[in-house]
């Protein structure tokens, strides 16, 4: 009987043993703008009416002879494309590159399934596990995520809402760069903060990596926002840093096409280019009815662009005099993206986020925010920071803005 009773207690333990989860997925970041949507989707069951101003999502309409030719396609099979994406469509983006002064072949081009894809792949080509990158804080938060996945550090280096969230001195950057620094990450324009790199401080970032020799990875996919006349420089143009730099690169936002999942990674690097191409066929090819999607989209007209400019910089003046009509807020303008990093009067964003899905209502509506916490590497930065989207439209974006203005005078955690 006690030989029959320690049998069942040694099973009972065995049952009770569960698979352990990894370390590196005990230490992936979970997304600070997508947390909140268990909250989002309560409040919706409620019947609420939320304002997204969480993601970047933009309601400008798809180009139409972009989606005419995924309506139109004569593919029968939707098959592999190759590994770099179809060369017809390769080809077709050197040439827009070319036409902004970048001066790329078709061979240095590597189609991914979206910019996350091409950031993974710059990582995972050019550094090692345990070296260090240098980032500019606050940055695109699923930047903690590639890192993690690369098994890369990231070494902030924090700008400030006081100017906007300018490029900290040069002086910063190098105090921060050791024997483990192998690479810069920056994202130009920025989100979050909707900041937008002047020439000479890209140009100052090439001269850094040329001297350290690192690498530095950009960025671009907003590079069509530019406001009020300013225009983009990109580190393709930083002359002698060809071996340094890495273009990432997106149609997600340019065309309002998120959903086809469609980025490039771009360099003259031949080395970094063979490296990340092996990655490329590890996953096989890129999405083959995206890449119709991204090439018809580059026959795009001009007119596109403007239009979308103008759309954009009215949403952006109303939303920025608005919040800074709102006592004790501060939000500086954009002058890139659709995004700004706004300072509210309350104790936690976090909690303020949540609160206004979970407890709060105008009119039975809401609005949604992303916390800025998320968004840093430092520890407790971020606290009293939202990320706000500008991407509603007029009469939607001017709703959200009373709604927030109500909701910042009745939350209990108000500091101001």
């Amino acid at each position: 009987m006690e030989i029959l009773s320690l049998q069942r207690n040694n099973n009972t333990k065995k049952q009770n043993i569960m698979p352990q989860i990894s370390e590196k997925g005990k230490s992936m970041p979970q997304s600070p703008i997508r947390k909140l949507v268990p909250y989002a989707e309560e409040a919706k069951r409620k019947g609420r009416k939320i304002y997204h101003l969480n993601i970047g999502q933009p309601d400008i309409p798809t180009p139409e002879n972009a989606m005419n030719a995924l309506r139109n396609t004569p593919v029968k099979v939707v098959e592999y494309s190759h590994s770099a994406g179809n060369e017809s469509y390769r080809r077709k983006l050197a040439e827009y590159y070319r036409n902004i002064d970048i001066n790329v072949d078709h061979t240095e081009i590597i189609i991914t399934a979206g910019g996350s894809e091409a950031i993974l792949f710059g990582l995972m080509s050019c550094l090692n596990p345990g070296d260090e990158v240098i980032v500019p804080e606050p940055f695109y938060a699923n930047y903690n995520g590639f890192t993690v996945t690369a098994g890369v550090k990231i070494v902030p280096v924090t700008s400030c809402i006081e100017n906007g969230f300018a490029l900290p001195p040069v002086a910063e950057l190098e105090k921060l760069i050791n024997p483990k620094t192998k690479g810069i990450i920056i994202c130009n324009p920025n989100n979050p903060t909707g900041y937008l790199y002047s020439r000479e401080e890209v140009e100052q970032l090439g001269e850094i990596v040329k001297k350290h020799d690192l690498y530095l990875f950009s960025d671009e996919v907003y590079r069509e926002f530019c406001y009020d006349g300013n225009t983009h420089f990109s580190v393709m143009h930083i002359k002698g840093a060809e071996e340094n730099v890495v273009l990432v690169d997106s149609i997600s936002k340019r065309y309002s096409a998120c959903g086809v999942r469609i980025g490039a990674l771009v360099s003259k690097n031949s080395e970094v280019m063979a490296t990340a191409m092996k990655f490329a066929q590890a996953r096989l090819s890129p999405p083959s009815l995206g890449q119709i999607v991204g090439e018809a989209a580059l026959d795009v007209p001009q007119d596109y662009f403007n239009e979308m400019e103008d759309e954009y910089t009215g949403r952006r003046n109303l939303m920025v005099e608005a919040l800074n009509n709102m006592e004790g807020v501060v939000c500086p303008v954009p002058r890139g993206a659709f995004y700004a990093t706004v300072k509210l009067p309350v104790d936690d964003t976090d909690k303020f986020s949540q609160w206004l899905l979970s407890d709060f209502e105008h009119n039975n509506e809401t609005v949604m925010l992303a916390p800025a916490s998320g968004f840093y590497s430092t520890p407790g930065y971020g606290k009293q920071e939202v990320r706000i989207a500008y991407v509603l439209n007029k009469d939607d974006l001017k709703k959200a803005m009373e709604c927030l203005e109500l909701a910042l005078k009745k939350y209990p955690g108000r500091t101001v």
